[in-house]
């Protein structure tokens, strides 16, 4: 079963047929909300608002372990994440959509493993944080339904929920970052816990501080005109996918 991480601007999948609401009980807590169980392209899906589906919950407040948990239990198979970040690199300019490959976790002080307390100790490979098959089912289905979308790059994770300064951006861009957001992380290691593949596909929402038109500042009326645009793109690539892999 496919499952949706929606992201900012994605809090609901309107080509989703949803057929029940499941409240999910976890050993972590609870969820960002209920999980949205049904069709999608006539094929078994779920749909999880990673913010909360009134967009209450912050980036370092999210309980990661009991949404990737929730949706392993509901009998997801693969995950496919939805986010807004910022662009770095300059090609990256708002409105671009892009399907990462790798990441830099700067987050600090979220319950990142399941894998403490009385459990074992217990090491998994990270070298390639994004499952391949995902990424590689992500961009057929945006060249399917004709959505230009960037095939790899660096996934600067932040804390949150303040957005960068200039020198913070210049210290990614060193560091190798290509775009920045506060989501990726424990998400995507999470999910590699539960031997969950997992791949996202981001929607740049606006240059990164410092950057283009936000050399000065970040206008944030602006980002929200971007990231509705954008989503409805990526809501159409998810759509194609979940037809592709059927």
């Amino acid at each position: 079963m496919l499952a949706i991480v929606g992201g900012s601007g994605l809090s609901a999948l309107a080509c989703m047929k949803t057929e029940r609401r499941q409240v999910v009980r976890t050993p972590y807590g609870e969820p960002s909300g209920p999980l949205l169980i049904g069709q999608l392209a006539n094929v078994p899906a779920v749909f999880l608002a990673r913010h909360g589906y009134g967009h209450t919950i912050a980036p370092h407040e999210i309980n990661y372990r009991a949404n990737i948990w929730a949706l392993k239990r509901s009998g997801a198979t693969r995950v496919v994440s939805a986010a807004a970040v910022g662009g770095i690199r300059a090609d990256l300019a708002p409105g671009s959509i892009l399907v990462p490959d790798q990441i830099i976790d700067y987050t600090w002080g979220r319950s990142h493993t399941f894998f403490e307390g009385e459990a074992p100790v217990t090491h998994v490979d990270f070298t390639r944080p994004y499952s391949p098959e995902v990424r590689a089912a992500i961009l057929e289905a945006a060249g399917t339904c004709a959505v230009a979308a960037g095939d790899g790059g660096v996934y600067a994770v932040t804390q949150g929920p303040r957005l960068e300064t200039a020198a913070e951006i210049d210290r990614l861009e060193r560091d190798g970052a290509d775009v920045v957001g506060m989501t990726a992380m424990p998400e995507a290691a999470l999910a590699r816990e539960l031997d969950l593949p997992y791949a996202a596909i981001v929607v740049v929402v606006n240059h990164a501080a410092g950057r283009g038109d936000s050399r000065s500042r970040v206008d944030l009326e602006a980002v929200s005109r971007v990231l509705e645009a954008g989503m409805r793109k990526v809501a159409l690539v998810v759509e194609t996918l979940a037809g592709v892999c059927r």
